[in-house]
């Protein structure tokens, strides 16, 4: 019974540790995204850091406009890489979880 809780215990630290890897990796992975008509360009890392807006010389001229191209592509690009995030942070955390029945939380 003791091998079992310690080797459970050995691959839930194994998973963390991969878990942690993983974010590390998300911080090199980029993920861009344009408005419809390509005037707003923004890179993001699946981290959810932004890394690059490039701007249209168009929209420089009315504040309005570039705020608003801004929130939409902007949250756009945050769903995005919150959901490459997910993805990948819940395939390695269902890798390294052991099979509980029940326990489905990864499915």
């Amino acid at each position: 019974m003791f091998g079992d809780m310690m080797g459970m215990m050995g691959k839930l630290k194994e998973t963390q540790q991969k878990v942690e890897d993983t974010k590390k990796r998300l911080d090199t992975v980029l993920v861009d995204e344009n408005s419809h008509d390509l005037k707003l360009k923004v890179t993001l890392t699946a981290n959810r850091t932004i890394k690059s807006i490039d701007i249209d010389e168009s929209l420089l001229n009315d504040k309005e406009e570039l705020e608003d191209y801004l929130i939409l592509t902007l949250n756009k690009a945050i769903a995005k890489a919150t959901q490459v995030n997910e993805a990948e942070l819940a395939a390695v955390a269902k890798e390294g979880m052991p099979n509980i029945p029940g326990m489905d939380l990864f499915k």
